[in-house]
């Protein structure tokens, strides 16, 4: 079977509730209209608003001032433009791992490098592929299709339809103008290696598509360019059937959500027989959906949890995880368990048939994914942070599980893996050993190395250790070390903390040569937090930090900062703390409720104001995660951890360096912008650089990632470093 393709954006809801006309509801009802008044107050005494506007003249004024300033005091480190070329030369290496998928004997493979700064999609045989310099073909050049449309193309992805005998193998190439979430979707020939003249074709939108047969496919889009037909989230609102030859406008309604979702995206799934179901995945909030079928006679909702995901299919059975508890035919199941149903007999009934246990994690455990190929199901685990594969087979006394060996108890991945092929793609790697790339063959249960890369940073006398720290509430929360081996514990070894802490996102070990080159290669110390928020044991890990509960993920945070000191590794002067996005939100925590733990603080790409995230771009889709500052209990608690509201201009900050993209449609710049401006208006010292093109990674292509780090570690470097810092 076709794996499901189900398109879910980040996102979540403000939710609604209609009041009735009884005297005492009409009295309830004054409480909102004063909750949007203190709102709107608020909102009228933030002085920076302007800073809001993304490509206002007098913000942007204002962003290349800052710009200026900060670049010009960093690059005049002696150590910049070291920083830079390392950083430079590890972008355009050439000697990376061409990761790739298998389509109808060919390995397909997106490559960046110094001369193709935006990137060749290519292909090579298969035989080709195993050999140490394989033959490539290039698909599509985008350098060359950027400069003959003048637009700075990123490119996102392509959704292929894999054909039966005799089909054209066609696909929808994403690209994103300078690094948007916010794709053009265009219809290209893998057998010609051209543009489908008059073929599908969209306008730029935050949207998914599935293809239902080759002349046909599920689209969800900006349907009326002007962002009415999307969620308060910016996400798609409905599922329309597209056929060729149709104006996009012009495609039949399936399925509409309401515009307090999250969004509606399109799913598809191909049967053993060649039978296409397909649908709707409508988002409610950022963790729970409905799963709907839209090829029956009416919409048909599977019968599902809310919070649940439809995985792959194996053996006529369809996997499901949980992320919450579920009592379904006298059985409780518990968030987190893998599950499977027979897919054949549902579609026949509409009836769920009997749901088994495949997988229960313990609770230094989580399910990170299972994949289906030609013989085999894998699955991948996380224990005790690192990672486990293991096979699944059902039986008549249920599913077992055998392990596959590894190289070592570090991060496996599976890089590819569909059910037309025997073999699959396992990527592992860990702090200190590089990416290499094994084949799995499911015919002889085997996994063999296939490409490695060599040390892109010196490891001799580095070690890795894994200790606890104990939280607020007495949590034990894990973290990673990486140091030199003869490392003395006199507090003198600067020491970069890392965290993120949000939407079920595990940390796990992984290779990073730009950490290696610009960092531990100068005798710094890199930290891993495992901190809750994350995935790394699970939904309740994650489920722990949610809303209220949040300050848990910060004093998690926190006591592993205070453990590392406590130990010796570092102090508070040789201490500097990184995290983007969600991880920005960290980071502007941090600075505000601990500024006496760090000295010196990245704040990548964040959000900084609470009380108006979920009114900045993709912000709505956030509530389940950070709460709803429109419910009085929930604005409350936001206003005690929000870093914007929560800045004081008589604290002694250490000198934050706030790096943001103009183009980041997911994450407001404006959060950097005005927290920024703060600091500026309070005559305290602080970096920051914007970059006008890149998207939510604050870089389009890989030069500018490059600059990006170069910046950063000369940041850190000089801070934690320098006796002076």
């Amino acid at each position: 079977m076709r794996r499901v393709v189900a398109i879910v954006g980040l996102a979540a809801v403000i939710a609604g509730c209609g009041k009735s006309e009884s005297t005492e509801d009409q009295e309830a009802s004054v409480q909102p209209a004063t909750e949007d008044t203190a709102a709107a107050a608020a909102d009228a005494t933030d002085p920076y608003l302007w800073l809001e506007e993304v490509e206002g003249e007098q913000a942007l004024e204002w962003v290349r001032e800052q710009n200026e300033r900060s670049l010009a005091e960093v690059t005049a480190n002696s150590i910049y433009d070291d920083n830079l070329e390392k950083a430079m030369s590890l972008a355009t290496d050439d000697e990376r791992i061409p990761y790739g998928t298998i389509r109808d004997g060919f390995v397909y493979n997106f490559w960046q490098d110094d001369t193709n700064v935006r990137g060749l999609w290519r292909r090579t045989p298969v035989a080709s592929y195993r050999n140490p310099e394989p033959e490539w073909e290039t698909v599509l050049d985008f350098d060359a299709l950027a400069a003959s449309e003048d637009k700075n193309w990123v490119y996102k992805g392509a959704n292929c339809f894999r054909p039966l005998e005799g089909d054209k193998t066609h696909c929808l190439v994403s690209l994103s103008d300078g690094g948007k979430d916010a794709v053009v979707v265009r219809e290209f020939d893998l057998d010609t290696l051209q543009w489908v003249e008059g073929g599908f074709e969209t306008p730029e939108a935050k949207q998914g598509a599935a293809w239902v047969d080759p002349d046909t496919l599920l689209i969800a889009t900006d349907w009326g360019g002007d962002g009415s037909t999307l969620t308060e989230s910016g996400y798609p609102l409905s599922v329309r059937l597209w056929k060729r030859g149709e104006a996009l406008e012009s495609a039949a309604a399936l399925y509409e959500g309401q515009k307090t979702d999250v969004g509606v995206w399109p799913w598809a799934q191909e049967l053993d027989d060649g039978r296409m179901i397909y649908g709707a995945v409508e988002a409610d909030t950022f963790f729970t959906r409905k799963f709907i079928q839209l090829d029956t006679d009416t919409p048909r909702p599977m019968p599902l949890p809310p919070k649940s995901q439809l995985d792959d299919r194996y053996k006529g059975q369809q996997f499901v995880t949980l992320q919450q508890d579920w009592d379904v035919q006298g059985n409780t199941f518990k968030s987190g368990d893998l599950l499977a149903f027979d897919l054949d007999t549902y579609l026949e009934s509409g009836e769920l048939p009997e749901v088994e246990l495949v997988f229960r994690a313990n609770d230094r455990q989580a399910v990170n994914g299972v994949a289906v190929m030609d013989g085999a199901a894998l699955l991948s685990i996380n224990d005790n942070v690192a990672s486990r594969i293991l096979l699944l087979e059902p039986g008549d006394e249920g599913w077992t599980t055998e392990a596959i060996e590894l190289p070592g108890a570090g991060q496996a991945s599976i890089a590819f893996a569909n059910d037309r092929n025997t073999i699959a793609y396992v990527n592992y790697e860990g702090f200190l050993t590089p990416d290499s790339l094994l084949e799995f063959d499911a015919t002889t249960r085997t996994l063999a190395p296939l490409k490695s890369l060599p040390a892109k940073f010196d490891p001799e006398g580095l070690t890795v250790q894994q200790f606890e720290a104990t939280s607020k509430d007495g949590t034990k929360v894990p973290y990673f070390v990486v140091h030199k081996s003869d490392i003395e514990l006199n507090g003198d070894t600067p020491t970069l903390l890392y965290g993120y802490g949000g939407f079920q996102v595990s940390l796990r070990p992984s290779y990073s040569a730009t950490i290696g080159r610009l960092w531990l290669e100068r005798g710094g110390a890199y930290v891993l937090a495992n901190i809750r928020g994350g995935g790394e044991f699970g939904p309740a890990w994650h489920q722990a930090g949610l809303k209220g509960n949040r300050q848990r993920i910060y004093d998690d945070f926190i006591a592993v900062g205070e453990n590392i000191i406590d130990r010796g590794i570092t102090s508070t002067r040789r201490l500097g703390i990184m995290g983007g996005s969600n991880g920005g939100l960290l980071m502007g925590v941090m600075l505000t409720q601990r500024p006496d733990l760090w000295n010196a603080v990245v704040v990548q790409v964040p959000l900084l104001d609470m009380l108006r995230y979920h009114k900045l771009l993709a912000g709505a889709s956030w509530v389940d995660e950070y709460g709803d500052p429109e419910i009085p209990e929930e604005r409350a608690f936001l206003e005690t951890i929000s870093p914007y509201q929560n800045f004081d201009t008589d604290a002694d900050y250490p000198t934050p360096f706030f790096v943001t993209s103009t183009k980041d449609d997911r994450v407001h710049p404006g959060h950097a912008r005005k927290m920024a401006k703060l600091f500026q208006a309070a005559e305290k010292p602080f970096l920051y650089y914007e970059n006008i093109d890149g998207g939510h990674s604050a870089a389009a292509n890989q030069k500018e990632r490059a600059k990006r780090s170069a910046l950063e570690y000369t940041y850190l470097a000089e801070k934690l470093f320098s006796d002076e810092g």
